[in-house]
């Protein structure tokens, strides 16, 4: 049996729906995978996420304050017998850091499905949530070297709570969306970043008819790479991630 954690980018909240969530993460995974959902542990400036996200003003800096408390959680994930860890959130926050604290595959939806889009097609558009987004989202491109191969990177303006009341305003959006990307940009197949949006609430395949060119399904590329990794006992290189040797009291201890 594979055992995976999914590890969500904040603390556990009460409107989080993990059955569902769980159930739809497991229906991509092959026989003989168990997908378990956790959460990081509750940290100071946990609320700067909420605020942001009332705002529409996601800017990636949620994502810097959130950073030790993953790292914690895939630490703790590998040494209570999880066999590898997937970054639930599409900007791979904390993923890197995790990767430097043990040595079973972290693996980071955004990088694994950039490569996955590279192996099928030259030019990739990327639609991400809101505006605030894309500066962001070039800076990390930029810090994987791969640039030159995206297109753009576009906002859906589609965002907020009770986004599933609002799925056929976001179909509609995002179809017009992709369809500018491949028209103007010349984009050859689409990764959607914003995972509580596309597939939690539009599924990747009805956009992907709606377009005619392949909308990746991040959380599905990204379980199947790490039952890859497992199968095929791969994992970071040790070389590009050095780690020291530390226990669970290390990260949460005080000088």
């Amino acid at each position: 049996m594979r055992r995976i954690m999914f590890l969500n980018q904040a603390p556990k909240n009460p409107g989080y729906e993990v059955a569902e969530i769980e159930a739809l993460l497991n229906s991509y995974a092959s026989a003989g995978t168990r997908i378990e959902i956790a959460f990081p542990d509750e940290y100071e400036g946990s609320e700067v996420r909420e605020r942001m996200s009332d705002q529409s003003a996601m800017n990636g800096l949620h994502h810097m304050m959130e950073t030790p408390s993953i790292v914690r959680k895939i630490f703790w994930a590998a040494q209570n017998g999880y066999d590898a860890v997937i970054g639930s959130n599409t900007f791979d926050p904390g993923i890197d850091g995790g990767r430097l604290a043990v040595d079973i595959p972290v693996i980071g939806p955004f990088r694994t499905s950039l490569h996955a889009a590279l192996v099928l097609a030259d030019r990739v558009g990327i639609t991400v949530p809101v505006e605030g987004h894309v500066k962001y989202v070039w800076r990390l491109i930029r810090t994987m070297g791969m640039e030159r191969f995206v297109s753009d990177v576009r906002p859906i303006g589609v965002y907020g709570k009770g986004m599933k009341a609002r799925k056929a305003e976001l179909f509609d959006v995002t179809q017009k969306l992709i369809r500018g990307l491949i028209d103007e940009t010349g984009a050859e197949i689409i990764l959607p970043l914003g995972g509580a949006l596309i597939p939690y609430v539009v599924d990747p395949d009805e956009l992907a008819q709606a377009t005619g060119a392949q909308v990746l399904n991040t959380k599905a590329i990204s379980i199947r790479f790490a039952e890859l990794c497992i199968d095929q006992k791969m994992t970071q290189s040790a070389l590009t991630y050095p780690r020291a040797k530390l226990n669970y009291q290390d990260f949460t201890n005080r000088i």
